[in-house]
């Protein structure tokens, strides 16, 4: 299986797929290919892998230890992608109901151990972009599983999770989730002003255009996706201006 151009991610892929495969066997219904892999720009030194899995039905407390145990295993025995894998193990029916009600998923994500959470229609956009433009790896059309999306109902979403992030630059003190507060900020303005999504790097050379007042901040967030790296360093001098900038754009995506 070669789903991507990049032969080390497809041989990372195929050992993440055999080994959910064998801790979860038949309940392992799907598993899909989606983010930077897919919308591009992936930067091999820096850049996620992110998964669906779509299960027959939740986790229990076995099932969860397992992959828990795998996924620490395959962090101490692959180093260059520790913390760099994003799998969402979400059960088939939690795809046909998000609109309408919040389910338990498990979830690791890069500065997260592997957990459960609860979530609901706040993660439409992932859903809508795993149908949309998502590689299948295993399992069937994902379209065929998730709940359609209208790209009315994508953007309403890329919206609400825009007024969220007020909040959140405050604590994003670090280059890198500088970095990643001021891309992310320029994709969702890209997303609601063009009606689709690209990968961060495209939007922002798009927001330079559209908003080349702040061309040297966009500029130096591309720069400093280097060091999402060390999640120790943190810039104050530079946070303030980031955070204007957020709010600057929250404030465009949402009015």
């Amino acid at each position: 299986m070669n789903p991507t151009q990049y032969e080390n991610v497809n041989k990372t892929l195929n050992i993440l797929q055999a080994k959910m495969r064998e801790t979860l066997g038949e309940k392992l219904l799907g598993l899909y290919l989606y983010g930077s892999l897919v919308t591009g720009d992936f930067d091999q030194n820096v850049s996620d892998i992110d998964l669906l899995a779509i299960l027959e039905s939740s986790l229990n407390d076995q099932e969860f230890e397992q992959l828990q145990k795998m996924h620490q295993d395959f962090a101490s025995e692959h180093k260059e992608w520790d913390n760099r894998i994003e799998v969402q193990y979400m059960p088939k029916l939690a795809l046909k109901t998000f609109k309408t009600q919040e389910n338990e998923i498990a979830v690791i994500s890069p500065g997260e151990p592997f957990h459960k959470k609860i979530i609901g229609k706040h993660w439409l956009m992932n859903w809508y972009m795993v149908r949309e433009k998502g590689i299948t790896l295993f399992g069937p059309d994902p379209k065929t599983i998730i709940e359609p999306i209208s790209k009315e109902e994508f953007i309403e979403s890329v919206k609400d999770h825009a007024k969220s992030w007020g909040e959140w630059v405050k604590d994003m003190k670090s280059k890198g989730a500088q970095s990643y507060s001021i891309l992310t900020l320029c994709r969702a303005l890209y997303a609601v002003r063009n009606g689709e999504q690209v990968s961060k790097k495209q939007a922002a050379l798009w927001t330079i255009k559209q908003l080349p007042e702040w061309s040297n901040l966009i500029n130096n967030a591309i720069l400093w996706r280097e060091e999402a790296k060390n999640k120790q360093i943190e810039s104050e001098a530079t946070h303030a201006e980031t955070e204007r900038f957020v709010n600057f754009v929250r404030d465009l995506i949402i009015n």
